[in-house]
């Protein structure tokens, strides 16, 4: 049986994830300073939905060469 408080931890661990994700999608990508702070930011405030628009709006150029 799944109570809450696993439902709740299950959460918690996707969210983390989530963000961990969009920090390591950041990482690849040229940005400024503030630019960084403000996707950061973004993938924070929306703990769910946060992550998905920061990877699918592709902030800034991607380092590698293509």
């Amino acid at each position: 049986m799944i109570t809450a408080e696993i439902m709740r931890t299950l959460l918690i661990i996707v969210i983390a994830a989530m963000l961990l994700l969009a920090a390591a999608y950041l990482s690849g990508r040229k940005l400024t300073p503030i630019a960084l702070c403000g996707w950061g930011l973004l993938a924070l405030a929306l703990p769910i939905l946060g992550p998905i628009l920061v990877i699918l709006s592709r902030p800034g150029e991607s380092r590698s060469i293509s």
